[in-house]
């Protein structure tokens, strides 16, 4: 990112997938019928959906029956063990009329964020933490709640290829509730070890209690078809279904790894532009599907060594990155007080990128464009503390600014001046302003799917002709509003080549006055000295505390 031009040198990143992925944390066995998750990140929650019933096990028609708002605490059976016939043998017999109506609240929880989800274009991520706390779900029930809503919502398109084979009617004449508790149910069968005779019977048990004892009837009938084959045999047979003929990758990577096939083709496409092997294809889609871990960030002159709790470990690229294997972040002090923060590990690289980026000249006036929630602004803003600069925190939503507020409060007074207003007309107002600019543009959020897992099923291939005039409105902004010989770096959270490459390079193509660096020299060089530094200071307090305060003499972005 050096400095070129009449106003400076634009470097563009995308962030969301600028770390490789990493498995969850090691599954903790689960008794009463719940299995053990694959994830260890309790962090979502939602108010309670009811909806009309089905009814009929062969699925032929729609009941009438209301869901209750009812008990909660029913736990599965015992988990047994068996081949495939032993676990079929092992369902109730018992009449749909003698079974119970009631869910046990980790399972309640992960089905009413799924309505919340469907019905209010929710975000996981910010309905499921305050309900598990209201509904004080904690430990093990939160951690399986969590599991079960985030991966039915990861998984959602395999899980419907697979019930489109169980079910005899199509899944857009199901009750949409209904088939949220079907996915539901397919999670618990065959992403995740619980017990087959516990999946289907709490899966009843739930339906019976939210949308009517008809629905329990079909939901027990499908479930039953989907427990007689594992996910390898159902894997192969949607593959089938969707690509008979054998030559249509995309087709059949989209059931499989459960993405829309416009999104497989974009991402083909990222690696491709990137000078990637189209073949690591599979292995970026799985990634997407692997629950994400916990990362905090130290951010620098803020957080002391006792901040970051023992168990945490040093994240593998960002020098201010620490992972955990679980548990609410929130309840750490160190985060309440804002001197470490909740943020992934490639968006504080591409921070730490920016504040790392040769400048000619002085260095004394930075601009977030478009800061919102704040992540990115509190690491900045930690970093300018440091080396007496300034940073100006812009956001267009007075919701999100009030975010940004209170992201960047523990930041000393007077280094972040937090501002409402449309990034696109600063550099009309501001012409010349600022010594180093990052634009986080809004973007798709392609490169964020583990984290928001509903994002995949609510975008179109027509987002990115909105979104493309506001992206280029933003970076030209940008250019106008740093000096000659400052830096800009356009970031976003898509690696989606339409709202990367060609963004930068249309911008570009019009002005004389800027040059574009490519910023993978300077994320290595942050890289090679973390490493560097952990070499020095392992295995001790001091050498955790040095890695953070390093952090803070290079550079940071949150995100």
């Amino acid at each position: 990112m050096s400095a070129g031009g009449r106003r400076g040198s634009s470097s563009h990143e995308d962030h969301g997938r600028g770390s490789p992925a990493r498995r969850g944390g090691e599954r903790a066995e689960r008794s009463h019928g719940r299995g053990t998750p694959r994830a260890e990140n309790p962090r979502e929650g939602t108010p309670p959906g009811g909806s009309r019933a089905e009814s009929s096990p062969q699925g032929a028609a729609r009941g009438s029956g209301r869901g209750k708002s009812g008990r909660e605490g029913a736990r599965g059976g015992a988990r047994t063990g068996g081949d495939q016939a032993d676990r079929r043998k092992s369902f109730s017999r018992s009449a749909p009329s003698e079974r119970r109506r009631t869910a046990d609240p980790a399972r309640l929880a992960a089905f009413d964020v799924l309505r919340e989800v469907d019905g209010s274009d929710a975000y996981a991520n910010l309905v499921l933490p305050p309900m598990l706390r209201a509904r004080k779900i904690a430990g093990r029930d939160a951690a399986f709640a969590t599991e079960l809503a985030y991966g039915t919502l990861r998984l959602r398109g395999r899980y419907d290829a697979v019930l489109e084979q169980c079910s005899q009617r199509p899944l857009g004449e199901i009750d949409a509730a209904v088939l949220d508790i079907l996915r539901l149910g397919c999670h618990q069968l065959l992403g995740m070890r619980v017990a087959p005779h516990a999946a289907v019977s709490e899966t009843v048990g739930l339906a019976r209690l939210r949308t009517g004892a008809g629905s329990g009837q079909f939901v027990n009938a499908v479930l039953r078809r989907v427990s007689e084959r594992p996910l390898e045999e159902w894997l192969d047979l949607v593959a089938a279904a969707a690509d008979p003929a054998g030559d249509a990758e995309e087709e059949r990577l989209a059931v499989v790894a459960s993405h829309p096939a416009w999104v497989v083709r974009a991402l083909r496409g990222a690696l491709v532009a990137n000078g990637r092997d189209p073949a690591e294809l599979g292995a970026l889609l799985e990634a997407d599907n692997t629950a994400p871990r916990v990362t905090l960030v130290a951010r620098p002159g803020l957080a002391a060594a006792d901040d970051v709790p023992e168990r945490a470990t040093p994240g593998a690229w960002a020098p201010t990155a620490f992972t955990i294997e679980g548990g609410d972040p929130g309840s750490l002090r160190s985060v309440r007080e804002g001197r470490v923060g909740v943020q992934d590990e490639g968006s504080q690289l591409v921070a730490l990128a920016l504040a790392a980026a040769p400048l000619d000249g002085p260095d004394e006036a930075w601009l977030d464009l478009c800061a919102g929630p704040g992540g990115k602004a509190a690491l900045l803003g930690a970093i300018a503390a440091q080396r007496g600069a300034r940073l100006v925190a812009n956001e267009v939503a007075e919701h999100r600014a009030r975010l940004v507020r209170r992201a960047v409060e523990a930041v000393p007074g007077g280094v972040v001046e937090v501002r409402h207003g449309d990034g696109r007309d600063v550099g009309q107002h501001e012409p010349g302003a600022y010594d180093r600019v990052l634009v986080d543009a809004p973007c798709t959020g392609l490169g964020a799917l583990r984290r928001r897992p509903e994002s995949r099923w609510r975008r179109r291939p027509s987002d990115l002709a909105g979104l493309g005039p506001l992206q280029r409105e933003l970076l030209g902004s940008a250019l106008d509003a740093v000096r000659p010989g400052g830096v800009v770096a356009y970031v976003t959270c898509s690696p989606h080549v339409a709202e990367t490459h060609l963004v930068v390079e249309d911008v570009v193509r019009g002005r004389t006055d800027v040059e574009i660096v490519d910023v993978r020299d300077v994320v290595r060089e942050v890289v090679a000295g973390v490493r560097e530094e952990r070499e020095v200071g392992a295995g001790s307090s001091e050498g955790r505390e040095v890695v953070a305060e390093a952090g803070g003499e290079r550079e940071v972005d949150a995100g």
